[in-house]
């Protein structure tokens, strides 16, 4: 089972690499095309951008090879020779953050490089160091009380019900959706200063579109992302009565009043189609195919690593292997996804005029700069919006054969 287990990694890891030079090689050849869609200027640059960032994925993909190979060579059984309190709860919490905070501090230097040597390179990041050390602060002190919380009901589920898999699921499903509940609410606010749309025209515009697609909302917000990051970017966040619309106040700087609305008229589409039900659906079923999967490990995999068959190391396994299978089953929910963004474009368009989109998302590109080739792989393995030379073109605009 490790063998298998180590093989299908290291395929993961192959496929993962391909893929990045495959990327790298596409994004080279169209650097030499006449610029589409971005200023000639910024057409280089995000080429320039994406070319440094899949050198840096991998880069940072052997890095996590190597970190994955030494918790299963050794790290694991290494830790558990240690027993932190006798009380078996309390000694999973401990040992699973000790297990996080590893690799937290094993990755941070990647992090590090790219918020403050890539992202501030290329004109994208504007964050402090003050900002981020604050950040970071913010985001451990809640993890060390929620994700301890979390951490411990696991633990307890699967120390007291044989079918602990299914439980484990359910737990941790609505968590996820309380989770998103309260994100705009209460975890954005933390982070961010959210205030009251100050343009009551524009704030007057999108009510009518919430009202015409038939979304309540908690109201409509303009949230200062600029002081971490220039690029440009709007939400729906929230479920239930706690929905509400997020502008990035970038994003209300650069676009016009008629592209704004059609950008959030794309989101809505989201809403109109009951995507977003669609997407929590997804979830579900691809963490419930991972609790099949982890609830029922073989006690032979255990013996490999050597160690024994406890709720903390199940958990660390989960956290450990989740990503291969995410991995797996990305494409089929990209492809859906990707079918998704065309109809929201449709029903965007429909709110104002393709011609809006089409400026909107032109914009939006050129501000982000974000490249418009991507190799095909890519695009199947990665993508859950499509290239945005096919949506301009399903919205009417034209490219030459040249440049496709």
């Amino acid at each position: 089972m490790l063998e298998w287990i180590l093989g299908c990694y290291s395929l993961y890891l192959v496929i993962k690499l391909y893929a990045s030079f495959m990327e790298i090689g596409c994004v080279q050849k169209a650097k030499s095309f006449e610029p589409i869609i971005l200023s000639p200027s910024n057409y280089l640059k995000a080429a320039a951008y994406k070319i440094a960032s899949q050198k840096m994925a991998i880069v940072s993909s052997l890095y996590d090879f190597f970190i994955f190979f030494g918790w299963i060579a050794f790290g694991l059984a290494y830790l558990a020779e240690y027993r932190f309190v006798e009380n078996e709860v309390l000694h999973s919490v401990l040992f699973v953050m000790m297990f996080i905070a590893v690799n937290y501090f094993l990755t941070l230097p990647f992090d590090l490089y790219q918020t403050f040597n890539l992202d501030k390179k290329f004109g994208f990041s504007t964050i402090s160091l003050k900002t981020y050390v604050m950040d970071q602060c913010k985001a451990v002190l809640m993890f060390l009380l929620f994700g301890g919380a979390f951490f411990a009901i696991m633990s307890l589920i699967i120390l007291h019900f044989e079918y602990w898999w299914l439980y484990g699921f359910l737990f941790s499903f609505g968590v996820i959706l309380f989770i998103n509940m309260i994100y705009p609410s209460v975890i954005v606010p933390l982070f961010n200063k959210l205030t009251p749309l100050e343009d009551e025209t524009l704030k007057c515009s999108i009510e009518a579109l919430l009202t015409k697609a038939g979304l309540k909302s908690s109201g409509v917000f303009s949230l200062d992302a600029s002081k971490r990051d220039n690029r440009l970017n709007a939400y729906f966040g929230g479920l239930g009565s706690s929905k509400r619309v997020v502008l990035f106040d970038t994003l209300i700087a650069k676009l016009e009043k008629h592209e704004l609305l059609a950008v959030l008229g794309h989101e809505l589409g989201h809403f109109k189609h009951n995507d977003i039900v669609k997407n929590i659906a997804s979830s579900a079923l691809m963490l419930f195919m991972m609790f099949v999967l982890f609830g029922n490990l073989p006690d032979s995999l255990f013996d490999a690593l050597h160690v024994n068959a406890s709720p903390h190391m199940v958990i660390v396994l989960f956290l450990m292997l989740s990503p291969l299978i995410s991995f797996v089953m990305m494409p089929l929910f990209g492809m859906l996804s990707r079918y998704n963004e065309y109809r929201a474009d449709e029903y965007g368009s429909e709110c104002e005029s393709k011609e809006a989109l089409c400026s909107a998302l032109v914009k939006l590109a050129d501000e982000n700069r974000s490249f418009p080739f991507s190799h095909p792989l890519t695009i199947a393995l990665y993508f859950t919006h499509p290239p945005l030379t096919q949506r301009l073109e399903k919205l009417g605009m034209h490219f030459s054969k040249e440049a496709m």
